[in-house]
């Protein structure tokens, strides 16, 4: 726990900032990421003590004319993201890379840059945003195995 795929480095290098979804693992993960740019980052269910507990559950991100509702668990959205105005969800917590739209509402999980999980790629994701227009890519890291 606790560490990144070192090709994360090189895919979120010139990025203005970054969202980290939770699962964090080390407190050394955000210094590190933060050597790169600001982040923002929630509490995943492995990030426990003292250096965990001022890291949130919920942020709104304003970047431009967008509005970016991040979370860890999907499952725990209790808000109607395009009703609220929210041009994108980010989200984490099933390591499991997904990019879709619904409502005009782009949601995102970009996986995992750690460990190997369930066998599931090691991504990233990247967002480009124009004013309220939000796109997004996944990068594989690392190839599935098996």
């Amino acid at each position: 726990m606790g560490c990144f795929e070192p090709k994360a480095v090189h895919a979120l290098k010139g990025s203005d900032f970054i969202i980290h979804a939770g699962d964090i693992g080390d407190p050394a993960v955000l210094r590190d990421l933060s050597s790169l740019a600001p982040v923002t980052a929630m509490r995943g269910n492995v990030d426990r003590g003292s250096w965990a507990s001022p890291l949130p559950e919920t942020e709104v991100l304003s970047v431009g004319a967008a509005l970016i509702y991040v979370l860890r668990d999907l499952g725990r959205l209790n808000l109607n993201p395009a009703a609220a105005g929210f041009h994108a969800v980010i989200f984490g917590h099933s390591h499991r890379p997904e990019r879709r739209e619904s409502e005009g509402v782009l949601f995102l999980n970009p996986g995992s840059a750690g460990p190997r999980r369930f066998r599931l790629p090691i991504t990233v994701g990247r967002l480009r945003v124009a004013g309220i227009w939000i796109t997004a890519e996944l990068i594989e890291l690392a190839a599935r195995q098996g």
